[in-house]
């Protein structure tokens, strides 16, 4: 599959496990390969980033990942869901940090590195790369650039699409800043 990459998509990559050794992370996970695209210029993927003004809130999309890695992973939508059922994330976050210091569910603590040095891929970052490819495929390219990188990003549930959403880059925004209304080959949100 890393064949088809190109140069940019492989450099994001490469910059996605530069930004989980930076972070002493175990394992490049989602959240590294948006990072990574977000590093990324001249490219596509970058023009749309900066269409949606991510570039401008690049901090605010850092802090709402901290945010997320804190409440131990789970998404808005998980806070909000047990805020319907009378439990208070917050104050459960707050009360296991009390107790076990800050970050305690935040669960990025190194667990030991792999014989080649480098931090493996979660099963989720793996997922995006795969899905990623099927985005591709369903659009008709030959190739995976960050674009589809992007995109697999979005369209993938969990914390990183989360995040995205509320800085407005949704499936749908990030397919019309990358290729129009109705732009050529346009895909089936591939899932």
């Amino acid at each position: 599959m890393f064949e088809r990459f190109t140069k940019g998509a492989r450099a994001t990559v490469t910059g996605a496990v530069t930004h989980a050794e930076r972070a002493d992370a175990g394992s490049v996970t989602e959240e590294h390969l948006l990072l990574a695209l977000l590093d990324q210029e001249g490219s596509r993927a970058s023009f749309a980033v900066a269409a949606l003004g991510l570039t401008d809130r690049r901090a605010s999309v850092e802090a709402a990942l901290f945010e997320a890695r804190r409440r131990g992973g789970m998404t808005r939508a998980d806070a909000d869901a047990l805020a319907d059922i009378g439990i208070d994330l917050t104050a459960i976050v707050s009360r296991v940090e009390e107790t076990h210091g800050e970050g305690a569910l935040r669960g990025d603590h190194k667990g030991g590195r792999r014989w080649s040095g480098s931090p493996g891929f979660t099963r989720g970052a793996k997922k995006i790369l795969e899905r990623s490819l099927r985005i591709a495929l369903g659009r008709g390219d030959r190739f995976i650039g960050e674009e589809h990188l992007l995109l697999a990003l979005t369209a993938s549930p969990g914390v990183v699409a989360d995040v995205l959403a509320e800085h407005g880059a949704t499936y749908e925004t990030v397919n019309r800043a990358l290729y129009g209304e109705g732009g050529a080959g346009q895909d089936r949100k591939a899932g």
